[in-house]
């Protein structure tokens, strides 16, 4: 029998699949068996393990329910799940592939058992009907009645194949859709704050701009902000020539203890000419 999952790929279907709904482990056995229309079933050591190990890496948690385990998605999960759209869009094209491999085979045995029982039924049809005489004619019928079954399980078997391979298409393309929607709102957050950074910028209002850009950036522990720098004096000229030298000091005496690369001093170059022209709007706004 081929494989209807490739590695990894039950571990993020489970994760889907939690993300439907939370459900007990006999219940996705059961879900899985269903939407394979009957192909494929795994077994309880196939996944309760993997929702164990799931929820060791914190992407599940479950509840106990009536004495029985109710798993469900953790806020990581959810978050794992969304950024592996594409790969959960694949997986649905992998699970197609597998129910089409599985109902082939199914096919092909119920073929060959076809074919070998039309063989036998002719061949005892024909003995039969040579000893018995007329009582032939009841094997005969018997057996052209079970060809009949079995053609009739075939077509059932195949039907049930097509309307799954059906809904994993539509599923594959939901998930593909879902994708480039969080795309597409990514780039447009981008953009929008973008606009507000250049807006900020433009009027010179530059504080407000880093406020903006750095905004967008996941906060970090900040350090308690410096005691020792030059307090104000009531003489903002000088004021302003002290916070420059403690400044120039300053990342001196980073390259100092740290050294600096090429890639940095241009990172710092960047940086220092764009600082320079905002601190000359602000200053020319007197």
């Amino acid at each position: 029998m081929p494989p209807v999952f490739a590695h990894g790929r039950l571990r993020l279907y489970l994760l889907k699949l939690l993300d439907e709904a939370p459900r007990h482990g006999y219940e996705v056995i059961r879900l899985l068996e269903e939407r394979f229309q009957g192909l494929y079933a795994p077994s309880a050591g196939t996944v309760y393990p993997r929702l164990a190990k799931l929820e060791a890496e914190g992407l599940v948690t479950h509840a106990t329910e009536g004495g029985r385990k109710v798993y469900s998605l953790t806020d990581a999960g959810r978050e794992e799940l969304a950024g592996r759209g594409g790969e959960l869009a694949d997986l649905e094209q992998e699970i197609r592939e597998s129910v089409s491999e599985l109902a082939a085979e199914i096919r092909d045995d119920v073929r060959g058992a076809a074919g070998k029982l039309r063989h036998e039924m002719r061949a005892a049809a024909s003995e039969t009907r040579t000893a018995a005489g007329p009582a032939g004619a009841s094997v005969f019928d018997d057996a052209k009645e079970e060809l009949r079954r079995a053609k009739q399980e075939w077509k059932e078997q195949t039907r049930r194949a097509k309307d799954e391979s059906r809904r994993a298409r539509e599923d594959a393309k939901a998930a593909r859709l879902q994708a480039k929607e969080a795309q597409e709102k990514a780039r447009q957050e981008v953009q929008r704050i973008a606009r507000q950074v250049q807006d900020h910028f433009a009027r010179g209002d530059w504080p407000a701009g880093l406020g903006s850009l750095l905004g967008t950036i996941p906060a970090k522990p900040q350090a308690a902000p410096p005691t020792d720098w030059p307090a104000p004096s009531g003489d903002p000229a000088r004021d302003l020539d002290r916070l420059l030298d403690r400044f120039r000091d300053t990342v001196r005496d980073a390259a100092r203890d740290h050294g600096v690369t090429e890639s940095q001093l241009t990172e710092a170059r960047s940086r220092l000419a764009a600082t320079a022209e905002d601190l000359k709007r602000l200053l020319g706004e007197g």
